[in-house]
């Protein structure tokens, strides 16, 4: 049965509260504005911590330094930090947490904040600010960043009062982890932290002005039942907001309950088993055809936790224009924002997926079952005819689809995947089956690049037994190759996958399509400038490298073999290759290509 959002709140605070079996102390002692700091992040349950000190926040590294609870990870650039707050928080489910001085510190965790903000990401950053007395006379290292990030985080606050710390790190790690999950910034003065205060943590949240929805209205859940079981063309939408909810077990038992087709998008795979016979793939420009299509021919979709991104609906105007819309999402601003909701609910995806099952159930037991034997057929005919595919360069040079297929193929589906941004992204989410939640993360909304070696570092931080492999261009790679060296001190052993064809790549690709191959400030050198398999051996890591498919398998398994410090492999890939399918960026779904030069797959007067 469903509980108030006060209950909620009451345990939320127990649960952080008892932060494990850790012994509690004193409700109330005398400490440093510091100390309290820190001693609230443990009260929060937190056991990771990745930043860099300065001297605004330097008053709560002292405190920090005796902890016997969390571990502070001294990364090479705060937008590592956030990163790998991110990619500690997609893989373990909890609030991951990055901390950074004022000013340039601070505002080097604006990227990641966004990055956490589109993605609905659980993250707390924590930042130092000039003195109270200083604070808007631009004084050395000061910068507004509540304001700078009012627009990419869930909330924000700035602390003056050394008393305020309990009860707003105690809010801020309750709004980033309910209701659509996301960043919350705590900008603490400095002469906050220095002051004495009386420690005391919350027993009780009182937030009048946040209470999320997350029980779905039953007469619009009705109304979605009754409409799937009278559809001919229906697809379930799966987007990132399944996974927010651990709602991947009630999916699979509402697809297989209806028999609907399932399509999971870029945020959302390993929601539902790439290996199931419903599963479509996943839509949008660089999705599967029987994905993107099946969307296309619709005559009902219920997206679930998804919102409509331009990336999968192409020209918005001309999106399965045949379809009723059901959507739900915890997040009442995303319903009908893009695409109008015939059925909206609001409601937290695994109670709204649980109730859905209830009255799909009801109306199987009442006589009504859907018939989507004559859409499975058509389905079918599009899986057969459009599937997945690559082929080998002509000049005998290593295809980067190879290496990806065979990467996820020797570390098997229990591994953890993080990609970059670009066509190893794209690639990667296409030729690697993944058949577990959590098991793949990468930049969606924010598209950053710079992503993988940092996230990868914060997924293998909080699954110590977990193979962590990042998939990165050569690209991205160099924008944050630094926490290797975090890495290799901090024993972190995660392995990196270098997709290296000497390119910006994803837009060579759209130069070649777009621009009459007039390839403008996209060349990186095929020198190989720098040497990454030397920088990995600099940075105190395994550095190996691979030209050839005959040595792809045996570099894997080399990599693989190596559990005491990270790993990098260069693999010297085709210029040219290209991501297939693609649907151009504001073109119709319709358009929607398997390769260049050919004409788009979609007869328009093709009739169902």
């Amino acid at each position: 049965m469903a509980r108030d959002n006060e209950a909620e709140e009451a345990d939320m605070v127990q649960e952080n509260g008892d932060a494990g079996a850790r012994e509690r102390r004193d409700d109330a002692t005398t400490m440093t504005g510091a100390a309290s700091l820190i001693r609230s992040l443990e009260e929060a349950g937190v056991d990771t911590v990745f930043g860099i000190p300065g001297g605004a926040i330097l008053p709560a590294y002292d405190p920090i330094f005796d902890s016997q609870q969390i571990r502070h990870i001294l990364v090479r650039h705060e937008q590592g930090a956030g990163h790998a707050a991110e990619g500690y928080a997609l893989a373990t489910g909890r609030v991951g947490v990055c901390i950074a001085t004022s000013g340039p510190g601070a505002t080097n965790l604006v990227t990641p904040i966004a990055d956490a903000y589109m993605d609905s990401v659980p993250m707390v950053a924590i930042t130092g600010q000039v003195a109270s007395a200083a604070i808007g006379t631009d004084a050395f290292q000061e910068a507004d960043i509540r304001g700078i990030t009012m627009p990419i985080t869930k909330h924000n606050y700035l602390v003056t009062d050394p008393a305020e710390i309990p009860r707003t790190v105690a809010e801020a790690f309750h709004v980033a982890s309910t209701g659509r999950p996301g960043p919350v910034l705590v900008d603490v003065a400095k002469d906050a932290m220095q002051a004495t205060t009386e420690f005391e943590w919350p027993a009780m949240l009182d937030m009048p002005g946040y209470h999320p929805t997350t029980r779905p209205h039953a007469k619009q859940i009705r109304e979605a039942a009754r409409l799937i079981v009278t559809s001919k063309r229906p697809v379930l939408y799966v987007g990132g907001g399944v996974l927010r909810a651990k709602a991947w077990a009630e999916l699979r038992q509402l697809a297989e309950l209806s028999g609907l087709p399932v399509v999971t998008t870029l945020t959302a795979r390993g929601a539902f088993p790439d290996s199931h016979p419903q599963h479509l793939g996943m839509p949008g420009m660089h999705g599967t055809v029987a994905a993107v299509t099946s969307l296309q021919k619709s005559d009902l979709i219920i997206a679930l936790g998804a919102r409509f991104d331009d990336r999968v609906t192409g020209k918005l105007s001309s999106f399965a224009p045949g379809a009723t819309v059901v959507h739900a999402d915890i997040d009442p601003a995303e319903i009908s924002k893009n695409r109008v909701a015939d059925v909206p609910i609001v409601g937290d995806c695994k109670e709204v997926i649980t109730d859905l099952i209830a009255a799909v159930r009801a109306e199987h037991a009442a006589g009504r079952q859907g018939d989507y034997a004559g859409w499975w057929s058509q389905l079918g005919q599009w899986l057969e005819r459009y599937p997945l595919g690559f082929t080998a360069p002509d000049d005998g040079s290593l295809s980067p689809q190879h290496v990806i297929q065979r990467l996820g193929q020797i570390a098997g589906p229990d591994a953890l995947y993080v990609a970059g941004v670009g066509q190893h992204q794209m690639w990667a989410s296409q030729f690697i089956s993944y058949e577990n939640p959590g098991t793949w993360l990468n930049s969606g909304g924010l598209g950053t690049m710079g992503f993988a070696v940092p996230a990868a570092m914060g997924a293998q931080v909080g699954k110590p037994d977990s193979t962590v492999w990042a998939i990165d261009g050569d690209g991205c790679f160099q924008m944050t190759n630094q926490e290797l060296a975090t890495c290799a001190i901090e024993g972190i052993p995660i392995k990196v996958a270098v997709i290296n064809n000497a390119s910006l790549g994803m837009v060579r690709q759209w130069q070649t399509l777009f621009y009459n191959a007039r390839y403008s400030n996209t060349d990186l050198h095929s020198q190989r400038i720098p040497d990454f398999a030397k920088l990995a051996e600099a940075y105190g890591c395994v550095g190996l490298r691979c030209d050839t498919a005959e040595d792809v398998d045996a570099t894997i398994e080399k990599a693989m073999a190596v559990d005491d410090r990270p790993v990098v492999v260069d693999f010297g890939v085709h210029r040219d290759a290209m991501v297939w399918p693609m649907v151009a960026a504001g073109t119709s779904n319709d358009e929607i290509q398997i390769a260049r030069g050919m004409a788009p797959v979609w007869d328009r007067s093709e009739e169902e």
